[in-house]
């Protein structure tokens, strides 16, 4: 096995362009990359310039496509809220396509960034692929952080919109999200112009009149949206910077 992996790896290092055509073969697009790998702007790269694909598409919608719409896509074990849900292909890509929706009827469209700022429930998982959907830009920021560094985040995204939760959740205490996000926008020098909260059953948030939305409240008013070609070029979320969930 190891002599196999190692032949695969000397093969991506001896002639990428063809070693990476081959794996993008695998992916749907919604038009094909004229130059798999774009050397022009050295030392910048870019790669299948030209090509057009969407996340969401590649992780859902064909799936459900090519007959699987039945299987298990997300499964959400929870030891901290005694909670054990799944979701197959079908279910996910209608949660996510109506929670896209919801995106887009708050003016979220391709480009756009949206800041995630939630613990590890699924709905952490709809909203990034919802973006996706949308060709917009997901920023996920650490669950729980504290204001001051979720607003600098916030000055560095320059969010049209930000997504999180009422709470999160450990094992010893319950963590309100929604005071640590007030201040945060309050600090912040960008606003965002909505935030979408979920509301857990451990702690309620109160949602500020004119910025905040109930998740359920606009999932419930939106229409199914589809998916967005993007450039194979555009980003769906920051390299870098803090990335993590850690609490449900």
């Amino acid at each position: 096995m190891a002599t196999k992996i190692g032949a695969v790896y000397e093969r991506s290092l001896k002639d990428p362009e063809a070693f990476w055509a081959e794996a993008a073969k695998e992916l749907h697009w919604h038009r094909k990359w004229d130059k798999v790998l774009d050397d022009s702007g050295k030392p910048f790269y870019r790669w299948f310039a030209g090509g057009e694909i969407n996340t969401c598409y590649n992780a859902l919608d064909r799936h459900v496509e090519f007959g699987r719409g039945a299987q298990a896509a997300l499964i959400y074990d929870s030891p901290v809220t005694q909670t054990v849900k799944s979701w197959t292909y079908g279910q996910l890509r209608e949660w996510v396509a109506r929670f896209a929706g919801a995106l887009a009827a708050q003016g979220i469209t391709r480009g756009d960034r949206v800041i995630i700022y939630m613990p590890m429930i699924p709905e952490a998982v709809v909203a990034m692929l919802a973006c996706a959907r949308l060709g917009a830009i997901h920023s996920v920021v650490f669950g729980g952080f504290a204001a001051n560094e979720l607003a600098k985040r916030i000055n560095d995204a320059a969010p049209k919109l930000i997504v999180s939760a009422s709470c999160g959740i450990e094992p010893n205490r319950v963590v309100e999200y929604k005071p640590l996000l007030d201040e945060a926008i309050q600090l912040a020098q960008t606003k965002p112009e909505r935030c979408i909260i979920v509301q857990r059953p451990q702690a309620k948030a109160n949602l500020q009149a004119g910025r905040d939305l109930a998740w359920d409240e606009v999932l419930a008013a939106a229409k199914p949206h589809g998916c967005v070609p993007v450039a194979a070029t555009d980003p769906l979320y920051p390299s870098s910077g803090a990335c993590n969930i850690y609490m449900e």
